[in-house]
C-alpha cells in the first residue's frame, strides 16, 4: 500500500519537470542550426558563417561615392532613402521611400547571424553587425516551427505551414505572393527566391488590396504597431512602421494598413510580425517608438529585413 501510495507523486513530480522541460526547450532554450550538404538538412548546436556573411567578406570595397546623408535622407548614387512621418488617424506611421539601382542592397540577416531556435536580438543589434542603412524587423521565423524560410538564397527550413501565405523576394528584386500549400520551398529556391518571408498575410497583391475589413493575425487585436514592406515599381519600395498601443498612436488593422500602402502605389504589399516586434532603424537610430509590454524599448526579434 505505501509503494502505491508513492507511485502518484513521483508520477506527478516526473510529468512536471518533462513539462517545464519542452516549455524551456520551446521558448528559451537557444539552439543553433547549421544547413547541411543538402539544401533540406538541418542539423542542430552546430554554428557556420550564413550565406550573407559569405557575401560581405567577399564583396569588394565600392569606389568613393558622393553620399548626401541627414537625419530622415540617404542617398549615395546607388540607394536613395527617404524617411517621412504621417499621421493616419490617430496614429503615427512612418514610411522609408526606397529606390535602388541593385537588386542586392535588399538583403535579410538574422539574430547573431545565425539561424536557429530562440537566437534573437534587436532589430537595432542586427542592423548595427550587418552595417545597414535601414532595417525593419522581419517576420520572427524563430516563433514558429513551421513556415518557409530561405535567406539571402540558402534554404533553411522547408517545413510548410498550414495557410500559410507567403512573400518571396527574387534575385532581381522582384515580389511575388505565393501559398505554401502550391509550391515548396525547393521548387521556389530553383525559381529564383532569394528571400521568403512567412508570416503574412498579404496586403496588396496586383495593386488591389487582398485584406478584408475583418481580417487579422491569430488572436492580435484590431489595432496594432505594424510592419510592412511595399514594391511600387521596379526597385523602388516601401518600408512602413505605425506605432500603436499608447495614448499617442493607437495602431492599424490590416485593413487600414493596406488601404494605406494601395494610397501610396503599392503594387505588391506584405504584413510582417508586428506588436511589439515592429520597429526601424535608419542609420543606428531607432525611428519609431517600439512598445514591449508597458514600456517603450525594442522586443528582441529573430530576423530583419535590410538596405545595406
Amino acid at each position: 500500500m505505501k509503494k502505491r501510495s508513492l507511485f502518484l507523486p513521483v508520477f506527478l513530480c516526473v510529468l512536471l519537470l518533462f513539462s517545464v522541460y519542452v516549455l524551456l526547450d520551446t521558448f528559451v532554450i537557444v539552439r543553433r542550426m547549421e544547413i547541411s550538404d543538402t539544401p533540406q538538412g538541418i542539423s542542430e548546436n552546430t554554428s557556420e558563417s550564413t550565406a550573407l556573411t559569405q557575401l560581405l567578406a567577399s564583396a569588394k570595397e565600392d569606389d568613393v561615392q558622393t553620399i548626401i546623408l541627414n537625419e530622415n535622407t540617404y542617398d549615395d548614387g546607388n540607394i536613395s532613402i527617404s524617411i517621412t512621418e504621417e499621421r493616419l488617424g490617430d496614429t503615427t506611421v512612418y514610411v522609408a521611400d526606397v529606390k535602388l539601382s541593385c537588386a542586392g542592397n535588399l538583403q535579410t540577416a538574422f539574430a547573431d547571424s545565425t539561424y536557429g531556435r530562440n537566437v534573437t536580438d534587436e532589430t537595432s543589434s542586427i542592423a548595427e553587425a550587418v552595417n545597414a542603412i535601414l532595417a525593419i524587423n522581419g517576420d520572427y521565423y524563430g516563433a514558429q516551427q513551421s513556415g518557409y524560410v530561405i535567406r539571402n538564397g540558402v534554404l533553411y527550413r522547408n517545413t510548410a505551414k498550414k495557410g500559410a501565405e507567403d512573400l518571396v523576394i527574387y534575385a532581381d528584386g522582384s515580389f511575388e505572393i505565393i501559398r505554401e500549400s502550391e509550391v515548396s520551398a525547393e521548387e521556389l529556391l530553383e525559381n529564383g527566391a532569394q528571400n521568403v518571408l512567412s508570416f503574412g498575410p498579404a496586403l496588396v497583391e496586383n495593386g488591389e488590396i487582398s485584406v478584408s475589413v475583418s481580417d487579422e493575425v491569430g488572436r492580435a487585436k484590431a489595432s496594432n504597431p505594424r510592419t510592412a514592406i511595399a514594391v511600387i515599381d521596379e526597385l523602388h519600395y516601401l518600408f512602413v512602421v505605425s506605432d500603436g498601443r499608447t495614448d499617442e498612436s493607437e495602431g492599424l488593422s490590416l485593413y487600414e494598413l493596406a488601404v494605406f500602402l494601395q494610397s501610396k502605389g503599392a503594387q505588391t504589399a506584405y504584413n510582417l510580425d508586428g506588436g511589439g516586434s515592429s520597429t526601424m532603424v535608419f542609420n543606428g537610430r531607432v525611428v519609431n517608438n517600439p512598445t514591449s509590454g508597458r514600456s517603450i524599448k525594442e522586443r528582441s526579434v529573430s530576423d530583419i529585413v535590410y538596405i545595406g
